[in-house]
C-alpha cells in the first residue's frame, strides 16, 4: 500500500469505525465517559487522539470507589472518590471503554 492509500484508509476506520466515537467528540466538543483498566472512570472532553487510543483529554472529572482497611471482623463501607483535572495525556492501552451518547463502544481489545 502506498502511503496516500494508508492515509484513506486510516481517515475511513476513523470515521466509521469505533474510533469514530472519538472522532465526533472531538469535532463537537461533547463528553465522553471512558472506562479504564483501574476501574476509574473519566468524563472529559477529548482535544485529540490516536489510533492506539492515546488521548488528551481536558476538564477531566476522575471517579472511583474506594474500600477503606477496616479492622478485624469489621466490614468496610465503599466510598466514592473523585477529583478534577484541567488537563491529562491518557495512554491508549488503558482504555476499555468509551461511552458517549448513553451507547456503550468497546474501543481496544
Amino acid at each position: 500500500m502506498t502511503e496516500e492509500e494508508l492515509r484513506q484508509q486510516e481517515e475511513l476506520e476513523f470515521n466509521t469505525g469505533p474510533l469514530s466515537v472519538l472522532q465526533q467528540s472531538v469535532k463537537n466538543n461533547n463528553q465522553i465517559l471512558i472506562s479504564c483498566r483501574n476501574n476509574h472512570k473519566l468524563l472529559a472532553r477529548v482535544k485529540a487522539f490516536d489510533r492506539h487510543c492515546n488521548m488528551v483529554l481536558e476538564n477531566v472529572k476522575e471517579m472511583w470507589t474506594e474500600t477503606p482497611r477496616s479492622g478485624k471482623g469489621a466490614k468496610a463501607k465503599p466510598v466514592n472518590k473523585d477529583r478534577f483535572v484541567s488537563k491529562m495525556f491518557l495512554r491508549g492501552d488503558t482504555v476499555v471503554l468509551g461511552k458517549c451518547d448513553y451507547q456503550w463502544i468497546r474501543i481496544n481489545d
